[in-house]
């Protein structure tokens, strides 16, 4: 079974990064951290720490990745949710063994992170990432 650290983000899906963070700063009082480009992942994506965790506002670079597909067939919304694990390659391992339907068998490699999704399929609808902290 899988260690869950935390919800490490919850991630919404926007088509500009700039107008939404005028909602999420001026309704919520939240505050940028930084605004990252993600080439891996085709996205800029914008970190708004909420305690322990972050609000993280993803904005296609291109209309032909899976986010931008996203974007134009359901519109700006919530996106996935992120949970963070100890040892993202036993919770692969272990959700493989246990017949869990994944995007990502193996995990990808981001500077300081590596990150693996599991199949909306699997978890009733909702896009599941698993992320874990490297040095």
């Amino acid at each position: 079974m899988p260690e869950i650290k935390k919800i490490n983000h919850v991630a919404i899906v926007v088509s500009n990064i700039e107008e939404s963070l005028k909602f999420w700063e001026t309704t919520f009082g939240l505050k940028l951290d930084h605004v990252e480009d993600v080439p891996s992942q085709k996205a800029k994506v914008a970190f708004l720490p909420v305690g322990d965790s972050e609000v993280e506002l993803v904005q296609p670079t291109d209309l032909d990745s899976g986010m931008g597909k996203f974007l134009e067939s359901k519109g700006e919304g919530l996106h996935h949710l992120c949970f963070e694990v100890n040892d993202i390659d036993a919770t692969l391992a272990a959700l493989k063994e246990s017949g869990v339907r994944l995007i990502n068998e193996t995990a990808l490699e981001l500077p300081g992170r590596k990150m693996a999704f599991v199949h909306p399929k699997a978890a009733s609808g909702v896009l599941v990432e698993l992320y874990q902290l490297i040095k």
